[in-house]
């Protein structure tokens, strides 16, 4: 198993929240070119809005993340938020709406995984990284 580099999120978060919001989506530096949208969550134990910058695809009208937290040992703190409490907000470019967070469950997982593997390559990667068995995430407009 490759070895995981640890993101301190909490820092690395803000300033690209920020691009996203001021250009409409277009964030540059390491995520130019690919496909972002901001999540907010509900904290499961603060309670508190929490937004998190995602990469994600679209397949067959499914808008999908994975939580892969770069291959960490651990899932992010936005999959646990979304277990506590699946509805979310969904910022994608210009455009912000409500949502249903849902756990894929096999064999959905495993496709869906792959399917984002052959959009992004380092998403295969990831699964190198870590024993967990990393979640995909459908956001359901509501």
């Amino acid at each position: 198993m490759t070895e995981f580099r640890a993101v301190d999120w909490l820092t690395f978060n803000p300033p690209v929240i920020d691009e996203y919001r001021a250009t409409g989506g277009n964030v540059g530096g390491r995520w130019k070119g690919n496909p972002m949208l901001l999540l907010t969550t509900t904290g499961a134990r603060s309670g508190r809005a929490r937004t998190s910058p995602l990469t994600y695809t679209v397949h067959d009208g499914l808008v999908v993340v994975i939580a892969s937290k770069a291959g960490a040992p651990q899932h992010p703190a936005w999959y646990h938020n979304i277990v506590a409490n699946p509805d979310v907000t969904v910022e994608l470019g210009s455009e912000t709406y409500a949502a249903r967070a849902r756990i894929a469950a096999e064999p959905e997982r495993s496709r869906l995984y792959d399917e984002r593997i052959a959009e992004m390559p380092r998403f295969g990667e990831y699964r190198t990284l870590t024993d967990r068995v990393i979640p995909v995430v459908v956001l359901d407009r509501i």
